[in-house]
């Protein structure tokens, strides 16, 4: 029973206001995510830098090196616990947007909805999204 509990997170989960979906998976008991599609997969048409029409990459990452891999197959979160009663724990998330990751919790409110916590420091100090299947 306890393992079935643990395992409803997984599968394909809709972000805050369908900007892309994220597929939540399993490996080694711990619990990570990736971007598997985005609403705008591509640079708009007037980029400021060039990238118009291209897929988009993620150019906020604080190694340089990685700046070039594509947005979409990009893992964003990892780490994460079954903690119990619907809660998964001690995982990261990271925020194409601006290049940062955060410590991360997620609850499981229903079948179908899904919030994601990031914070820095404690949970107080951060923002809830809530992600729909």
């Amino acid at each position: 029973m306890l393992a079935a509990e643990e395992n409803e997170i997984l599968g394909v989960w809709n972000t805050t206001d369908n900007k892309g979906q994220v597929e939540i998976f399993k490996v080694n008991e711990m619990f990570h995510g990736k971007i598997i599609k985005l609403k705008e997969p591509n640079w708009p048409p007037d980029d400021e830098k060039g990238l118009g029409g291209k897929p988009k990459n993620d150019p906020n990452n604080h190694d340089p090196k990685l700046r070039d891999k594509p947005i979409v197959g990009l893992e964003i979160m990892n780490g994460f616990a079954y903690s119990g009663k619907k809660r998964w724990e001690n995982g990261r998330i990271y925020d194409p947007e601006n290049g940062k990751t955060y410590k991360c919790k997620m609850t499981l409110t229903s079948t179908n909805r899904l919030e994601v916590r990031g914070f820095i420091g404690i949970s107080l100090i951060g923002r809830t999204e809530v992600w729909m299947r």
